[in-house]
């Protein structure tokens, strides 16, 4: 038993983060075309047209107030709709209906989705043009579409950086099934998502209506809970493209991994989340209107390439790990059954 347990102890230790992070700013140095999928995707974003519903949404609100002052809707009442108006109107001219396009969990990523300082947006080309929805049955028609090209787009750059990282052999899931499951698994992350999310935000407004401060403190116990359900699933794409699974399988693949991982899992995903997000601060210092903001869409795309490269990297270590720990069990368990016969 005592040399069992020194073989055991003789495994290597598990992945690291930082031999995995660098292992993902290789791969994606040694082969640089590998974010041209978000670099074009950003720049269309920052240099082309801004699709708006600003329009129909005023022309809505306003058919609503007249219906409102026809049948006598009170005037105090009545104001609190009015008054709210300005600030709404504003938010829509701001939202840039193609954010459609960024879909999770597997989508190429969007930082110029973020650039709302100023509406009309200036950028070096003058300024963006704003192209107005006219009806409910062209956005939902150009939602769906967006959408669509965002899950094709995706099912590519994911297939892409995981071949890269990997090695075709390893990874080289056909384009066929990884924008099927792909699809697949956008769908499934989009219903746990409203089944997670409504209630929780159900529970915020009626605390809010109770009391601001209780309803911070439960706005924080969320984001908490939101990282440590975020983590076990962080992996959901890895699976499809790494080995070949389908959506639920690697649904399932991800948790059990996370289940015995759980601490190395969760500084890896908490390392991606502050690099991704931090940086994004840095490559937005330029102004919209400057030519200097390509050196943010270039590193932005450097960057969660790298990431990205560097999560199929680790997945990969790790699972090898956990095998070749699984296998060391066995052993050992194969061994004590003999020596009890």
């Amino acid at each position: 038993m005592v040399m069992d347990m020194q073989k055991l102890e003789t495994l290597p230790p598990p992945p690291g983060v930082i031999a995995s992070l660098q292992a993902g700013f290789n791969v994606v140095s040694n082969r640089i075309v590998l974010i041209i999928l978000p670099v074009l995707l950003n720049a269309f974003l920052w240099l082309g047209p801004r699709l708006s519903m600003g329009q129909w949404y005023g022309a809505l609100f306003d058919s609503w107030i007249a219906l409102l002052k026809r049948n006598n809707f009170p005037a105090q009442e009545l104001a609190v709709y009015t008054e709210n108006a300005p600030i709404l109107m504003d938010l829509m001219d701001k939202l840039n209906w193609l954010g459609w396009v960024r879909t999770l969990p597997i989508g190429i990523p969007a930082l110029m989705l973020d650039l709302p300082s100023k509406f009309p947006v200036p950028t070096p080309l003058g300024i963006q043009n704003v192209v107005q929805l006219s009806s409910f049955t062209v956005m939902f028609g150009s939602a769906l579409l967006l959408i669509f090209i965002g899950w094709l787009g995706g099912g590519l750059y994911f297939r892409i950086v995981a071949g890269a990282s990997l090695g075709e052999e390893e990874a080289g899931i056909g384009l066929v099934r990884a924008f099927a499951q792909t699809i697949l698994l956008s769908i499934l992350w989009g219903i746990g998502s409203i089944i997670v999310i409504l209630p929780l935000l159900i529970v915020i407004s009626l605390l809010s209506a109770v009391n601001a401060l209780l309803a911070q403190a439960a706005f924080f116990l969320i984001l908490f809970f939101m990282f440590w359900l975020i983590v076990p699933l962080f992996f959901t794409p890895h699976g499809i493209f790494v080995r070949k699974q389908n959506a639920i399988v690697s649904i399932m693949s991800s948790l059990r991994m996370s289940r015995f991982t759980l601490p190395t899992s969760s500084m890896f995903v908490l390392s991606v989340f502050l690099l991704s997000r931090g940086l994004s601060y840095l490559w937005m210092v330029p102004a919209s209107d400057s030519w200097l903001l390509l050196v943010g869409i270039f590193g932005h795309a450097f960057i969660s390439t790298t990431l990205l490269a560097a999560s199929f990297v680790y997945y990969r270590d790790m699972n090898n790990w956990l095998q070749n720990v699984y296998e060391r069990f066995q052993q050992m368990n194969n061994r004590s059954s003999i020596k009890k016969a």
